[in-house]
């Protein structure tokens, strides 16, 4: 008992080793690239859309398969109870128990013009799922790319809130020192005060707002968040050197959502081509082989009948030369004694009975080939092709309808990337202007030629239009992720 008690807490302790083993390694220092390879790895949904493809894959070779014959074997054991059956007042069937074994072979093929239409509906399907895989691994990398930029965001709206923090925490102590000189009043104080803990406020929310965002980072990767970790990744601002024209060419090459509804109209082509062969004869052919063996348990029923039926046919012999010396004619004597059942004769009865189980006496094979063609089954294959045909429709108009929507998406994300990048310059400028205007505002707060009101009115301006350089830069990143997203490959 003491044992297995032992056993329990020691299965209990290795249980949250064994789990925390499973976990993949997160390293402290995490890029962008690295986040997208652990997403690749670890995120369910996608994940849930390789399934999909392995799916597609197998439903292949399940149309390969169609072309071989399908087989079966059997194989089988009886037991008989030796007594005779009687029928209309004859016994028929042995005195001794029968014990017999049996196996078979089954072959069957069938071709037909659905058999061929299936393996390139199959491939079609397959490369549709590969690029359906090929789409969710783009929008996943989209995803965690904007998630990563939108981290970086909030951690630097935090970063300025923090320096903010800094900034009022001086202007409150040098409110203090100039009450205490007489230079400032005591509502000068308290509005510094006041400045500090909304400042501390502002900061405390942004913080909490970037902790969340690096939360909700790790659940789109799919792997827990650790304790220490930093994103480290930097990202260049340039100006888009790219056309609507050649991004629109590269997303009708690349794009996977697009490339899987024309494998899926390939697929709906097959479909058609399937419902029009239901027309056509299809060609059967089958094959059966086997053999059985049986053992009387009594081991001398054989050599007992095999000495009846001597001595049956000894007695005929000797009544026939009878008749036959009746009848003036030659004896034939000694050709009825030389009808006897000979110890060679007993031997070869016991050996044909030590067959079983499994000294199989070969029955004779089937061969079969047949051909087969429809007449009327009801108008089934008349609706079934007019659905197909309906099915092809649909799926040009998909394509059709993807290629209008890639080109709207892919003119609206270029026409917003060129815009985030004015939109920064111009933000950068305001951010700069601002930080200047700060600075002064504080020199002559501290020179006593601006009030405390001034000096607040600055930072306030700073505050609002570092924010916006910040927004305008991730926005700009983000943009670019999205534009790379829709066209479906990367740009940079």
């Amino acid at each position: 008992m003491r044992l297995l008690k032992l056993s329990i807490l020691s299965l209990a302790l290795l249980a949250p080793a064994a789990s925390v083993a499973a976990q993949p390694t997160v390293p402290n220092s995490l890029t962008l690239e690295e986040a997208i390879r652990l997403a690749t790895q670890n995120n369910p949904a996608y994940l849930q859309a390789l399934n999909a493809r392995q799916r597609a894959t197998y439903a292949v070779r399940n149309a390969y398969g169609a072309f071989l014959p399908s087989a079966s074997t059997s194989a089988g054991f009886g037991y008989r109870q030796g007594r005779p059956q009687f029928f209309g007042g004859v016994a028929f069937g042995a005195n001794s128990d029968i014990m017999s074994s049996s196996w078979g072979v089954d072959l069957r093929a069938s071709l037909n013009a659905n058999t061929f239409a299936n393996l390139r509906r199959s491939q079609a399907n397959e490369n549709a799922s590969e690029s359906d895989a090929a789409a969710s691994e783009q929008a996943l990398i989209s995803t965690v790319s904007q998630q990563y930029l939108f981290v970086l965001q909030t951690a630097a709206r935090a970063a300025v809130q923090d320096s903010l923090i800094v900034s009022t925490q001086l202007q409150l102590d040098l409110a203090r020192a100039k009450a205490g000189v007489g230079s400032a009043t005591s509502l000068d104080v308290i509005r510094a005060e006041v400045a500090v803990g909304q400042q501390q406020v502002a900061a405390l929310r942004a913080h909490n707002l970037a902790d969340v965002a690096i939360l909700q980072l790790f659940q789109q990767i799919g792997v827990a968040k650790p304790d220490q970790v930093v994103l480290t990744s930097k990202f260049e601002v340039s100006e888009p050197k790219l056309t609507v024209a050649s991004l629109l060419q590269m997303a009708t090459d690349a794009n996977p959502t697009l490339r899987a509804l024309k494998h899926r109209e390939q697929s709906a082509n097959a479909t058609y081509r399937s419902a029009q062969g239901a027309y056509l004869p299809s060609v059967s052919a089958s094959a059966s082989f086997g053999g059985s063996a049986q053992k009387y348990r009594d081991g001398d029923y054989l050599v007992n009948q095999g000495i009846a039926q001597t001595a049956s046919s000894r007695s005929g012999c000797f009544t026939s030369d009878s008749l036959r010396r009746g009848a003036g004619m030659s004896s034939i004597t000694a050709a009825c004694n030389q009808i006897a059942f000979t110890d060679a004769q007993s031997n070869a009865l016991r050996d044909q009975n030590n067959q079983y189980p499994f000294k199989f006496t070969s029955q004779p094979y089937n061969l079969s080939l047949g051909l087969s063609l429809p007449l009327f089954d009801g108008f089934n294959r008349e609706t079934n092709v007019q659905s197909a045909a309906s099915s092809q429709l649909d799926a040009r108009y998909s394509i059709r309808a993807q290629e209008l929507r890639l080109t709207a998406d892919v003119t609206s994300a270029w026409t917003t990337l060129n815009v985030g990048y004015r939109t920064f310059r111009l933000q950068e400028q305001n951010a700069q202007a601002a930080r200047n205007a700060l600075q002064l505002a504080q020199e002559r707060y501290r020179v006593g030629l601006n009030s405390l009101v001034d000096l607040q009115q600055a930072r306030g301006d700073f505050e609002r239009a570092e924010t916006d350089r910040i927004d305008a830069l991730y926005e700009f990143h983000r943009a670019y992720a999205a534009l790379e997203g829709t066209v479906g490959r990367s740009l940079r």
